[in-house]
């Protein structure tokens, strides 16, 4: 049997049942585009977090409060206690190379006001090195200077979002704002940045760290430390090693595992993000997979119905020549056809949803080469594993006992 015989021998059988075979291939087409739209979604949501992340700064190294788990620990409890200080800050920046810059932080929402608005809000206390640490676009006005942080100005850089809901359209560059109490005059407003992960950038407010101690902390503890690296990859690493052990020397820690800090870069924020990630995306992937597993069971049923409806062709065929292995090719072949007819339509269709998904609904999304190939890798083994079967099926008849079939 030629391959042009073949192919007329199955566009007769699927013509010959236009709506069985068009159920069974719709089975396929949900499966597959599932999985499509699946993979992209994880795909778009993993780049998403990733460039957020990266957003927040370049070779960027945090030095972060915690409840004992050390090094490359990324900690959920951040700020929820206390066991840095700003002589761990200044120790490090004096005794540690290869940073590029450094700058402590404390964090705390206070409620601020301006004229009859107000909103509550992240309020940051850094150093002048953190808009360099950070990547931080001044949109209007200036960040405040070191000078400003040594006499402890009461200025204030504002997030787009927190300028918008104090000013609107407004100008808001020298006016005065009231936060928890306190006078502050609006220097400069930062570009916005979006979110990274760790909540908006853009709802915030950044003043100087000693601004924050003297006025709402007071006291001598700092909520992190902001650290940008020389260095990247593996230098990057030896420096968080050496922060590690400094810091272990300062709190008179033996054992890293019960140091009360720890110290993170983006790649272990990158890495706890994308396993998680990674996970609901393979969850989600099983959950698809049930309804390709029904839709070859769909083209079985179907494939083993043809069997029946065609026993006495399938009697005649032997008995004029045809071999088993022509019988089964033939059955075969036709669930092969099936399966790819619904495995392109369905990768058509996950490809539009994902567009959809994307530029109408914004969920991040990202068709990749892996995921046509892994659906088109599927559509084929599901053509073979649930076609052969009927196809043997068929080849098997006897065909004395095919020829008498009513």
């Amino acid at each position: 049997m030629t391959l042009i015989d073949l192919f007329r021998e199955v566009y007769t059988a699927i013509v010959a049942n236009k709506f069985r075979s068009g159920l069974t291939v719709l089975g396929i087409i949900i499966g597959i585009s599932s999985v499509v739209v699946l993979l992209a979604i994880g795909a778009g949501t993993q780049k998403s977090i990733e460039e957020r992340i990266q957003s927040i700064g370049s070779n960027l190294i945090m030095v972060q409060p915690s409840f004992g788990r050390g090094q490359g620990a990324v900690n959920q409890g951040r700020g929820s206690v206390q066991t840095l200080t700003i002589d761990d800050f200044e120790k490090i920046s004096k005794e540690i190379d290869g940073i590029r810059a450094i700058s402590p932080e404390i964090n705390g929402r206070r409620q601020v006001i301006y004229q009859r608005k107000n909103t509550n809000t992240q309020v940051i206390g850094v150093s002048d090195t953190y808009q360099h640490i950070r990547a931080l676009e001044i949109d209007v006005g200036d960040f405040f200077t070191e000078q400003q942080v040594a006499n402890v100005s009461r200025f204030a850089v504002l997030g787009s979002t927190t300028k918008t809901d104090l000013f609107g359209d407004d100008d808001a560059i020298k006016k005065r704002i009231r936060i928890g109490g306190i006078d502050f005059t609006v220097i400069g407003i930062i570009k916005s940045k979006g979110q990274s992960g760790f909540g908006s950038q853009d709802d915030r407010i950044i003043i100087p760290y000693t601004t924050a101690q003297r006025y709402f902390s007071k006291n001598n503890y700092i909520s992190s430390i902001q650290i940008s690296s020389l260095f990247s990859g593996e230098e990057m690493i030896v420096v968080q090693e050496k922060i590690q052990q400094l810091l272990l020397s300062i709190h008179k820690i033996n054992n890293p595992a019960q140091a009360d800090f720890s110290v993170v870069n983006q790649s272990d924020i990158i890495d706890t993000a994308s396993s998680i990630t990674k996970t609901l995306t393979g969850f989600l992937i099983s959950v698809a997979a049930i309804s390709l597993i029904v839709g070859g069971i769909g083209i079985m049923n179907m494939m083993l119905t043809n069997v029946t409806e065609r026993i006495r062709e399938i009697g005649l065929r032997k008995a004029v020549g045809a071999s088993k292995k022509n019988i089964r090719m033939q059955f075969l072949f036709e669930a092969i056809v099936l399966t790819s007819i619904g495995g392109v339509c369905g990768i058509i269709l996950g490809i539009v949803i994902s567009f959809i998904l994307e530029y109408f609904f914004n969920i991040a999304s990202d068709v990749s080469l892996n995921s046509i190939l892994v659906s088109v890798l599927v559509s084929s083994v599901i053509g073979i594993v649930f076609g052969y079967i009927p196809a043997r099926t068929a080849a098997n008849l006897s065909p004395i006992d095919a020829l008498r079939h009513e």
